[in-house]
């Protein structure tokens, strides 16, 4: 009999006749003749009242389960007689996999974050975390699924790479030699014959298939050897890159802002029983939040007037305000959060604090970039205008250092029908912090990687 998922038999109306539910057993009350089983699958928020009777011919067995502890139930689904359910099911088998013991970590009771993070391969059987890595996945098929519908093709891009996209040199190196303690000097010797590290972006390949197939996206893990331990910082995370050929930056601006009010309308409608959870209990301000992002455009000022904005808005900051210093958080919040209130598109940055690949623009001293800063996060999206020209391509690649022979495919593609491309670069878990509210990027990734820490 093949097992009925517990979110089905909760959106139904009827009765269930004859129904299988697998899963673990939340919480449980006994009587002499009767136990009442609050069991959850997974698949939904809500439990499932199971009611055993003496009846079973092992109901000794199951009066001595335990929170945790797994199991199968048999039986009719029918209309609860007590409160706080609709439906229960009156079970006629119960067949227990494992008893669990009275360590479980997880009891009745409201856990810290920072506890869970300890127990990071039990925390998505809590309320809380078994919600947000349902979003997580929900989410994750909604960023296909709108930019299929938009006709942009799917690209995997490399994972190892040769080329520091960002040129910032924050990288993981690959290798399978054994290295002294001064590190490796000779990697003519190593599996791929030259230095190789893990990809910190997507988007030099992408390129490449945009300039091929019109628009593409990527979706997929990167690295940052960046050692900052701050609440929005990690070490491995995921990123949506898409990448459009004929794109000039208000355009790119146009795909941007209409992604993320897509996301934000169908994580609304599509997942509102995990996101009432985190409405409800983490951040009462998160629906105020969202509506913000849906209710209208979106804000655009240029780097230089967001300075003066800074300069003259009475406020004391932790971080120098300075045309020519990149934003820090706190000015991204307070632009997005209290001067705006909604997200806003920081356009025209200083081309020295921005990277090699991005079209300089006719004053010479500033780059066709953008960043788009939400409330509670700050920078949620990074993008540009790419560099088209190939001679102020290699100039600009020259004036920042870079190996031109690491990058001789990229710039090769500028000499075959090169055309004006942009794209940008969603961090997922920044997407899902400004979702639901929470403030920490490791409880929006299943297993986090941060400096010092490699557990699980």
């Amino acid at each position: 009999m093949i097992r009925t998922r517990i979110r089905d038999i909760l959106s139904q109306t009827q009765n269930w006749d004859d129904v299988l539910i697998k899963g673990w057993i939340r919480t449980i009350r006994h009587s002499k003749t009767f136990s009442f089983i609050e069991v959850n699958d997974g698949s939904c928020l809500k439990n499932i009242q199971v009611v055993a009777d003496e009846s079973l011919n092992n109901y000794s067995e199951i009066q001595s389960l335990t929170t945790g502890s797994s199991l199968s139930v048999r039986g009719n689904c029918v209309k609860s007689q007590g409160k706080g359910q609709d439906v229960e099911i009156q079970a006629g088998q119960i067949h227990i996999y494992q008893k669990a013991p009275e360590t479980y970590p997880l009891q009745k009771k409201r856990h810290s974050d920072e506890f869970l993070r300890t127990i990071a391969h039990l925390r998505p059987r809590s309320n809380k975390f078994g919600a947000m890595f349902r979003i997580r996945s929900r989410v994750s098929m909604m960023i296909h699924s709108y930019f299929q519908d938009k006709g942009f093709n799917y690209v995997h891009t490399p994972i190892i790479t040769g080329s520091d996209c960002e040129g910032a040199g924050e990288m993981f190196r690959v290798s399978n030699l054994n290295s002294s303690p001064s590190g490796i000097s000779d990697f003519s010797q190593d599996f791929f014959g030259k230095e190789t590290s893990l990809t910190v972006s997507g988007q030099l390949s992408a390129e490449m298939f945009a300039l091929s197939l019109g628009d593409v996206y990527t979706f997929g893990p990167t690295f940052r050897a960046e050692n900052s331990n701050t609440s929005r910082h990690a070490a491995e995370f995921w990123m949506v890159e898409p990448e459009m050929a004929f794109c000039d930056l208000n355009e790119n601006m146009d795909v941007a802002q209409d992604f993320l009010q897509y996301l934000v309308r169908q994580y609304m409608e599509r997942c509102s029983e995990d996101y009432s959870l985190f409405s409800n209990f983490v951040d009462k301000d998160l629906e105020m939040t969202l509506m913000s992002i849906v209710s209208g455009d979106f804000a655009r000022l240029s780097y230089t007037d967001a300075v003066e904005v800074l300069k003259n808005s009475g406020r004391s900051f932790q971080y120098p305000v300075s045309w020519g210093l990149d934003l820090q958080s706190e000015h991204e919040r307070f632009l997005a959060e209290e001067y705006f209130k909604k997200p806003v598109f920081i356009i025209h940055y200083p081309k020295t604090i921005k990277p090699f690949y991005m079209r300089l623009s006719d004053d010479q001293k500033t780059v066709a970039a953008m960043d788009l800063l939400v409330p509670k996060i700050g920078e949620l999206i990074g993008g540009s205008q790419r560099e088209e020209r190939p001679d102020i391509l290699e100039m600009r690649m020259r004036e920042m250092g870079l190996n031109m022979e690491d990058y001789w495919w990229y710039l090769d593609s500028r000499k075959f029908g090169s055309v004006p491309h942009s794209g940008f670069g969603l961090g997922f878990e920044r997407l899902l912090m400004l979702l639901t509210g929470v403030s920490n990027i490791r409880d929006v990734i299943p297993f986090p990687r941060t400096p010092g820490h490699i557990e699980f």
